[in-house]
């Protein structure tokens, strides 16, 4: 009886847990150092020092005699004082001009852009201008590069968004005004997003299941860790912005070697009718594994492909490729598509909410960064851990909600004790930012393999898109503090709910062959119930279902 050689099957004989994956993994930790760096970069320049108007009768004052003298006013880093009494400035008088020289207290001495062209105060907007054309930038570049993901390949596609990033941080350099520098965020934010889910992808078609568990999820916490250390403190080293955006921009170059070190995905060249394409990718994979594949295995694997296309042609427009529309068309795999895209939102809105609060806790910044940085890889590791031994959909069920009790018992807290403790604090916003970490990785993971491969770039593009226009959100959510200091955590959590109700909604993806064409993710999951992922089969079981040539034809629509 001929044996039916699909695509896992060949990938496996070509190695997929050997030699080219371990290249593949440490190229895509390069990619998550440098994304971490380029994404919170936005962050870094536009710190804001504690800053006072300045007066010459203060000049010659410590920073905190000049806290002290400014704090009993209601607004101490936008009030012009016109007189200083000499001795203990119990007398100063209020002006009624405006600030146009202020005082600052640099954070280590590094100097943002904010404190260089007085984006402070009255013209605070100009900087929130830059940063939001940033995230602008974001949609767009997400949106285009999801396209030439799928239409002119993963590696090319990588390469032209790192190239973008790189232009638009390196003419941030010479910004001279709010118009330029706007520009150039926008630029650099069209790589902002494309360039690591693409990686991801790319990753994710060409390494086993156990390897996709604990690799990915082990490498994306200690790189982008490693890049969120190096940005802030770099930026302290350097001790100026334009400094350190230089140091941030030219990383992205070496990007464009990865087109001589890794080959395309096999996989989307299938998806492009290109069997011979794919059958050459693999082969040179497994050259560089030093794995013997007779010419046998692969021709049975030409014949495999051949049948597949039939199949699939008689269900889908003949040579037509499948996008996104194509994809809404189909009554299951429409349904999941869109609870896919209402999950990136609601955790990109409550990731940008949670993590990106360094400010205003009490204590440095930098120190902020530093310790948000250091929950990652242990929540990739607990991540990794709980895929491997509970499976995707309860990983992602479980940190969800879980972080949605932490971030309710964070809003209780605030609302109990009129000023916590800084430690209380910091305590509180670290376990929450373990949680949300842990979430937003099992959603990536989650997502991207319920999704089939000939529309992966454009969904998880238009998701990504989806999370960069819903974070909009996340300023409007942190100022309902105003009014109650649990407001946000009220509406995170309620968040949190939705998210953990569309989670139970999805089918499983845990030792399951993941779809490739429409046809397969139409079928997908069929018969499966909410809660059938609590019931994990054992391991010879899930060995013989993925074994089965029966259950696989199934995946197919007859």
């Amino acid at each position: 009886m001929a044996i039916d050689v699909d695509f896992d099957v060949i990938l496996a004989k070509c190695g997929d847990n050997k030699r080219y994956q371990y290249l593949l993994l440490a190229l895509y930790g390069y990619i998550m150092f440098v994304t971490s760096r380029h994404y919170f970069s936005q962050n870094v320049i536009g710190f804001m020092p504690d800053h006072w108007c300045h007066h010459e009768h203060l000049e010659n004052r410590s920073f905190a005699e000049i806290e002290a003298i400014y704090a009993k006013y209601e607004n101490p880093s936008c009030t012009r004082l016109d007189w200083i009494d000499g001795n203990e400035a119990m007398n100063a008088t209020v002006s009624s001009q405006r600030c146009d020289r202020w005082i600052y207290n640099y954070d280590y001495g590094f100097r943002s852009i904010n404190a260089e062209f007085n984006w402070v105060c009255d013209a605070a907007l100009k900087g929130r201008v830059g940063q939001s054309l940033f995230f602008v930038g974001s949609m767009f570049g997400t949106f285009i590069f999801g396209l030439l993901g799928d239409r002119i390949g993963r590696i090319k596609t990588l390469i032209l968004a790192n190239w973008c990033g790189f232009l638009g941080d390196f003419a941030t350099i010479f910004a001279q005004d709010l118009t330029a520098y706007s520009v150039s965020r926008f630029i650099s934010g069209l790589a902002a997003e494309a360039n690591s889910y693409l990686m991801y992808i790319l990753v994710l078609e060409y390494i086993s299941p156990s390897l996709r568990n604990i690799g990915l999820n082990t490498v994306l916490g200690i790189f982008y860790c490693l890049g969120l250390i190096s940005a802030s403190w770099q930026a302290r080293f350097v001790g100026d912005w334009r400094g350190y955006m230089m140091w941030t921009a030219f990383p992205s170059l070496l990007v464009t070697s990865f087109y001589f070190l890794i080959q395309e995905s096999a996989q989307w060249l299938i998806t492009r009718n290109d069997i011979d394409g794919a059958i050459s990718r693999l082969q040179r994979v497994a050259k560089f594994n030093k794995r013997q594949v007779s010419q046998t295995d692969f021709d049975d694997f030409r014949k495999h492909c051949s049948k597949s296309s039939e199949s699939t042609k008689s269900k889908e427009v003949a040579h037509k490729l499948p996008g996104l529309l194509d994809a809404l068309k189909t009554p299951r795999l429409r349904k999941t598509v869109i609870e896919v895209l209402i999950l990136f939102m609601i955790i990109t809105v409550c990731y940008n909410t949670m993590a990106r609060n360094v400010e205003g806790v009490g204590i440095s910044p930098f120190i902020m960064f530093t310790l948000n940085a250091l929950t990652l890889p242990p929540s990739g590791l607990m991540q990794a851990q709980l895929q491997e031994r509970f499976g995707r959909k309860f990983t992602l069920v479980s940190s969800v909600l879980v972080t949605g009790l932490f971030v309710a018992a964070y809003g209780i807290v605030l609302t109990i004790w009129k000023q916590p403790s800084i430690t209380l604090l910091v305590s509180l916003m670290l376990t929450s930012r373990f949680g949300i970490s842990v979430a937003t990785g099992a959603t990536m993971q989650f997502c991207t393999e319920l999704i089939p491969t000939c529309v992966r770039s454009q969904v998880l593009a238009v998701g990504t898109i989806a999370g960069a226009a819903a974070s909009f959100l996340s300023p409007y959510i942190q100022y309902l503090d105003t009014y109650s200091k649990a407001g946000p955590a009220i509406i995170l959590f309620l968040l949190f709910i939705v998210c953990t109700w569309l989670c139970l909604r999805l089918p499983e993806t845990s030792n399951k062959k993941l779809p490739i064409s429409l046809a397969d993710g139409e079928q997908f999951g069929v018969g499966e119930r909410l809660f059938d992922f609590l019931r994990r089969k054992r391991g010879s079981e899930v060995d013989k279902i993925d074994a089965s040539g029966e259950t696989q034809e199934k995946l197919m629509p007859e």
